[in-house]
């Protein structure tokens, strides 16, 4: 691309994610929201899922050769205005991901950490959790999870064993991991309204 298309293109966002066949989350949610957005949309497919409004059925990890030739393509040809991380389906994944990243590390990264679906279907084990918590919250600038997804990020069962630490402490954790933000959603949580809560900054 060069430089005069450049200026005149509008933010390109690079998200890494799951294909949604039924339209509702990953992939196919993510380009809409990024297009909506006024941004061009560009896209590493991470995982297929047999999903539909339900819940998932099964769930297919893209080789992570494959995401990393998939990302380096797109990298090497057109400039990335931010990064957006959602299901990434293996552990493997999530290391090829971060090597990636950090060779941008002037772009900024909103990180989704799916780690189950809406009605409770296990997406990532300790292994994929540990490998966020480690390889990519360090990388990232906006942390977006829900209440269940920050406390179990945020948690490990030698350090909390018989405690019940709260939300806070929970996002003050994930802080000191190294995100800049979390941005907690409250989608979860059995109120009669959601309440989502921004922490980080100065």
């Amino acid at each position: 691309m060069n430089q005069n298309t450049a200026r005149l293109s509008p933010p390109m966002v690079l998200t890494f994610a799951a294909s949604d066949p039924s339209g509702g989350a990953g992939l196919q949610a993510d380009l809409m929201t990024i297009a909506s957005m006024g941004c061009h949309p560009l896209s590493v497919t991470t995982a297929l899922t047999v999903q539909d409004t339900v819940g998932v059925s099964s769930i297919l990890a893209i080789d992570a050769d494959w995401v990393d030739d998939q990302a380096r393509t797109l990298l090497e040809d057109m400039p990335v205005a931010a990064f957006k991380i959602g299901l990434l389906g293996s552990i493997e994944n999530i290391v090829v991901i971060a090597e990636i990243l950090a060779d941008y590390p002037g772009v900024p990264l909103v990180l989704d950490p799916v780690l189950a679906s809406g009605r409770g279907d296990e997406l990532a084990d300790e292994e994929m959790v540990a490998g966020l918590r480690h390889l990519l919250l360090p990388l990232t600038t906006v942390l977006t999870p829900n209440t269940l997804e920050a406390r179990r990020l945020a948690t490990t069962g030698d350090q909390d064993e018989g405690q019940h630490p709260t939300l806070v402490d929970c996002a003050q954790r994930l802080l000191s991991s190294g995100c800049e933000y979390v941005l907690l959603t409250g989608t979860h949580d059995s109120t009669p309204r959601v309440v989502n809560s921004l922490y980080g900054g100065p």
